[in-house]
């Protein structure tokens, strides 16, 4: 008996490639997100990155509003927020907001890495109206603000002996759906102890998955919001007509990747055609092979085979699906149709 088809879900970067400018890529991500919610994909979470050439998901909240505005369905969400980059309160506000403006379909995800260069991560937590220099040691401090800021209850702070109100919201009714994401134990450990949701960045990382989710599962405490253990899986993927064509969508996106594992200048993302003509050095080739074993890369029922396979290896049933696939010279800078393709191959 073949493995049951996972629900899925989509993970955006948005994606820069050297045809476009940072408008065409916020285009072609709306563009995505509107089959992504034609063929009934249950998220669209998006990341934060900052001061990355090929990568312009730099404000997941902005991102995420205009998404949740540009679609009817999916749960809109961050992939993550990197907390230790801002004031707890002011994220608190803005995921409110945004559940306020679209009840039931904001998720909010939660991670703990810089996600930049250090000179980046300087200027982006001296500048965020009052992130300290302990940001990252106060994580689970910062994390439990978030959740008791964003209560409709609210939080009091006492001051010279009275107590003040502090809402994210004047009146909210609900609450985004909250989750923890991580590359290594840390955060696992932590989402157990606080009876969380928590996602493993098995689409970055590759390994360590099933030693992550397995901690996660076997310490979780339940929490008056989740009963037991939620999580799912994230990979990246390139579907194709053929599996040769598959290989060649595939090589810009390796390519980028293996710049910035071998600390190389970062650039937008070439072309399929221009991803082509680059040699990689012998000693490098190891390093793009071991990456491109752990995607999804082929035709479609093989694909679709590939993620029925990793959805049981890890007993989830979700993936959330990064879709890497390059653009061929003349395509269109304001779409990105070898992503969208992916999408509906995936889909059936």
């Amino acid at each position: 008996m073949s493995p049951r088809r996972p629900t899925l879900s989509v993970l955006d970067l948005v994606p820069v490639r050297s045809d476009q400018a940072s408008r065409d890529a916020v285009a072609a991500t709306l563009s995505l997100a509107r089959v992504a919610d034609e063929l009934g994909y249950r998220r669209y979470w998006l990341a934060e990155h900052h001061n990355m050439p090929a990568v312009a998901a730099t404000n997941p909240p902005v991102l995420i509003g205009l998404v949740a505005g540009a679609t009817r369905n999916l749960r809109v969400g961050s992939g993550g927020v990197m907390l230790p980059n801002h004031a707890p309160l002011v994220v608190a506000e803005q995921f409110a907001l945004l559940e306020a403006a679209y009840p039931g379909r904001i998720d909010l995800g939660i991670g703990r890495a810089p996600g930049s260069d250090p000179v980046t991560t300087y200027a982006l937590r001296h500048g965020a109206g009052g992130v300290s220099d302990e940001a990252v040691t106060r994580f689970p401090e910062y994390v439990d603000n978030v959740l008791a800021m964003m209560d409709a209850g609210g939080v009091s702070i006492g001051i010279q002996g009275r107590s003040y109100p502090l809402r994210a919201t004047p009146a909210a009714t609900s609450v985004p759906e909250i989750w923890l994401l991580g590359s290594s134990d840390y955060s696992a450990r932590l989402a157990a102890e606080k009876g969380m949701p928590y996602v493993f960045a098995h689409h970055f990382s590759g390994s360590g998955t099933a030693e992550a989710l397995e901690l996660y599962r076997s310490t979780f405490r339940p929490s008056p919001e989740l009963a037991e253990p939620r999580t799912f899986l994230t990979v990246n993927a390139v579907v194709a007509p053929t599996p040769e064509e598959a290989e060649r969508l595939a090589r810009p996106q390796l390519l980028s990747m293996h710049a910035l594992r071998t600390g190389q200048p970062l650039a937008a993302q070439v072309l399929v055609e221009e991803a082509e003509k680059v040699e990689l050095p012998d000693a490098h080739r190891d390093i793009v092979d071991a990456m491109r074993s752990r995607w999804v890369i082929g035709a479609p029922e093989q694909a679709q085979a590939r993620i029925a396979d990793l959805a049981a290896t890890y007993d989830v049933d979700e993936v959330m699906v990064h879709p890497v696939a390059g653009a061929y010279v003349g395509t269109e800078p304001a779409g990105s149709p070898a992503r969208e393709e992916t999408l509906r191959l995936l889909a059936g």
